[in-house]
């Protein structure tokens, strides 16, 4: 059965992408497409309706980002907790910016609270300048190999382990963790690099993989269940879509077209920029799939539109149709693999809510059916 998955907007959220929306003219976020002075801000109240949103709409977790522009996402889900019953938390950490053992005793306070509702999503990439503002000057094969380790060490303290690490990023002695999570937390991780797909592949149990064409997305599964068959494992797959729906498919186009509509010129530059100085594969492999729909007003696939990847970085493909021809799209990623689906959208409360009724059934509906026959 396909689980699905949504994240909070901890940046803020908007009608348009890309906007700015202060007199400064201050650079937007090109991983959110939103700046400080978002139309609307990440207050706890907004982000409580999201929560509750998504958990009464179907989705089963909350993946909580991590950058400069969020919130910090343990604070957020230390709140979000007392507001919500079922909800999971999925956690994005930078293994650069805080030590393994303080990450797991902050994770592992938030399970216990929350009755076994926390997740772990590590994040190794970012902007070199991001990355750089936080003190982390590690090259692209040196933050994989620092990932590795984190990943490690958070295994062994998780399983309730004690223990001595000596690795060439962390040295700890006689490590341990109170409390313990209730239940092993599965870590979530995405990498499309080679050293990326090889720490998933040995170390991980969720492969998180931004949305591209169908074709794209089969070799990919295929490639990463050969690599995890070397290593006698397997891994779940996860795989994220913005969604922009209309009662009617020319509706849906229309209103791709006016989420864009108010994009400065200097954003787009800005983007541009970052995704040819940036060493992030995943993030230049949609910025191929991008510039291969350039003619087409970036139609790469049937529902498939690669016109945010002109501002956003990061999960910016997006499935665009009525209910059922999205449900559909979701349906073929699902049969390819897929066993958890992240679904977002502009304005996000608006977007998810109309998931939770009109898409996520229907995608329910349909596998049953195919699963009947």
């Amino acid at each position: 059965m396909v689980e699905f998955i949504t994240m909070a907007p901890t940046s803020g959220d908007g009608e348009f992408v890309g906007a700015v929306h202060n007199s400064t003219g201050k650079k937007v976020n090109s991983w959110t497409g939103t700046d400080e002075s978002a139309e609307r801000p990440p207050s706890l109240e907004y982000i409580k309706e999201i929560a509750l949103a998504a958990e009464n709409g179907g989705f089963s977790t909350l993946l909580l980002p991590t950058g400069a522009g969020c919130l910090d996402s343990l604070a957020v889900a230390a709140n979000l907790i007392a507001y919500t019953k079922k909800l999971n938390f999925l956690f994005a950490v930078r293994p650069g910016f805080i030590a393994p053992t303080l990450f797991a005793k902050q994770f592992a306070t938030i399970d216990y609270w929350s009755g076994g509702r926390a997740l772990v999503n590590i994040v190794t990439g970012g902007s070199p300048e991001e990355l750089a503002s936080d003190g982390d000057y590690l090259d692209h094969e040196a933050r994989y190999r620092r990932t590795r380790e984190y990943i490690v060490i958070l295994k062994k303290l998780f399983a309730g382990e004690t223990f001595d690490f000596k690795g060439e990023f962390f040295c700890l002695k006689k490590a341990s963790l109170y409390p313990k999570p209730v239940k092993m937390p599965q870590i979530y991780f995405g990498g499309a690099s080679e050293i990326g797909k090889s720490v998933a592949a040995e170390e991980t149990e969720v492969y998180m993989m931004w949305g591209e064409t169908l074709e794209n997305t089969r070799n990919r599964m295929e490639e990463m269940r050969t690599l995890t068959a070397t290593h006698n494992r397997e891994l779940s797959y996860s795989v994220s879509f913005q969604v922009i729906l209309g009662d009617t498919e020319e509706e849906a186009w229309n209103n791709a077209e006016r989420l864009i509509s108010k994009v400065p010129p200097a954003v787009l530059e800005q983007k541009r920029q970052i995704a040819a100085k940036g060493d992030s594969i995943g993030v230049k492999r949609l910025h191929q799939l991008m510039e291969s729909g350039k003619d087409h007003q970036f139609k790469i696939g049937p529902n498939l539109w690669a016109g945010l990847t002109q501002v956003l970085s990061g999960n910016s493909i997006a499935l665009v149709g009525t209910p059922d021809q999205v449900a559909d799209r979701v349906v073929e990623y699902v049969e390819l693999g897929f066993d958890k689906v992240l679904l977002r959208g502009f304005p996000h409360l608006e977007t998810i809510t109309r998931i939770g009724e009109q898409v996520i059934p229907k995608v329910h509906q349909k596998l049953n059916q195919v699963q009947a026959v």
